[in-house]
């Protein structure tokens, strides 16, 4: 049965899901909402850390992980392997009839601790490439400065990659601009750049949250809440259809390069006085890709209206900045605000994660 998901992938935009567990990929949820039109799947620190910590279903498999490792960390991984190989395994036929755009990806983090270092953070994402031994991995690199020669790195050594936690159009452009050079790099030394891919997470209700809150400090300027982000995420588009265009990107393209897609992520609407579904109701466009919480999918199943969202009133969208400005709220400190503590809140919550795995640890060895 046609849902408004697959609607959705009729006007160009890949639907996926951004949540993980267990349960969830093994009794057949994740199936029943490939069947509804979902096409990939994204996780992060916050969702491996109420999956592994609440409940039991992990118990099992922890107390065989236990008689050979003992650092959380790793007991996290060799736990988030099966459930991430589990859904890779889902959503590999929708991968296999893909082409250059295709989808049936899954994303694992890198651990956001390393955000900071591009070194330590390359050779993360090697490894664990190389532990889920799957095609349709997307590893995750936080697009902070010191990410950006991570991601150049990664792609350059043919590893896909998910760039998370941009907020900002400068920070956007150079994370495709690094996907690019790597490309170029895997193409330079005989690499099969058919087989590397990458998408652009763009974090949308965040934006408007930071905003809104600063336009409340202030005091009036009431018509622009609410306006910031979605005006952000189309002028980030308009970047990548500046730069997967043109002759340059023709010859990549043409060895069978990919472009970066624009991910919307961030799009459960924050604010209850905004329309549940408004940051994927404004934000549809071809090759683009939106990943939502299940309660976001089941609400845009219900009463989402599809329609070519992306690339209308971008020059309202360049005034929305510009009146954001005339207002007093500074454009490059909100965006800088929202990557410095993205990164902190996935760090923070990667660090409860392991302390979850090892207070699990020792229920079990006690019991």
């Amino acid at each position: 049965m046609s849902t408004r998901l697959h609607e959705l992938k009729d006007h160009g935009q890949s639907p996926w899901l951004d949540f993980i567990a267990r349960d969830f990929v093994r009794d057949g949820e994740l199936a029943g909402l490939i069947d509804d039109g979902i096409v990939g799947l994204t996780s992060n620190p916050t969702i491996f850390q109420g999956a592994i910590s609440e409940g039991t279903d992990y118990d099992e498999q922890l107390r065989e992980v236990l008689k050979s490792e003992s650092d959380p960390k790793e007991v996290f991984l060799a736990l988030a392997r099966e459930d991430i190989r589990g859904a890779c395994d889902l959503l590999r036929p929708v991968f296999d009839r893909g082409d250059s755009t295709r989808d049936g990806w899954v994303s694992l983090e890198v651990d956001p601790n390393l955000a900071h270092d591009a070194t330590a953070t390359a050779e993360e994402a090697r490894r664990i490439h190389g532990m889920i031994e799957r095609e349709n991995l997307f590893v995750k690199i936080p697009g902070t400065q010191e990410g950006l020669q991570a991601i150049e790195e990664t792609i350059a050594a043919g590893i896909p990659v998910n760039v998370t936690l941009l907020f900002s159009l400068e920070r956007h452009r150079a994370a495709a601009e690094a996907y690019l050079k790597g490309l170029r790099r895997l193409h330079e030394s005989g690499g099969d750049l058919h087989k590397v891919a990458s998408v652009a997470s763009f974090f949308v209700s965040r934006v408007d949250t930071e905003a809104d809150r600063r336009l409340e400090e202030i005091g009036g300027h009431d018509e622009l809440k609410g306006k910031l982000a979605i005006a952000n995420a189309k002028l980030a588009y308009q970047t990548y259809n500046e730069l997967f265009s043109g002759p340059e990107w023709e010859e990549l393209a043409a060895a069978g390069g990919s472009p970066q897609r624009c991910l919307w992520a961030s799009t459960s609407t924050k604010n209850p006085e905004y329309r549940d579904v408004i940051y994927v109701e404004e934000l549809i466009g071809r090759n683009t890709v939106n990943t939502m919480p299940r309660e976001t999918i089941e609400d845009f199943k219900d009463h989402g209206r599809v329609e070519d969202t992306l690339e209308r009133d971008v020059d309202e969208a360049r005034r929305t900045l510009e009146q954001f400005a005339q207002a007093g709220i500074e454009y490059d400190d909100v965006v800088e605000v929202l990557e410095r503590e993205g990164v902190e809140k996935f760090a923070k919550s990667f660090r409860e994660l392991l302390d979850g795995v090892a207070s699990k640890r020792n229920e079990l060895v006690a019991a």
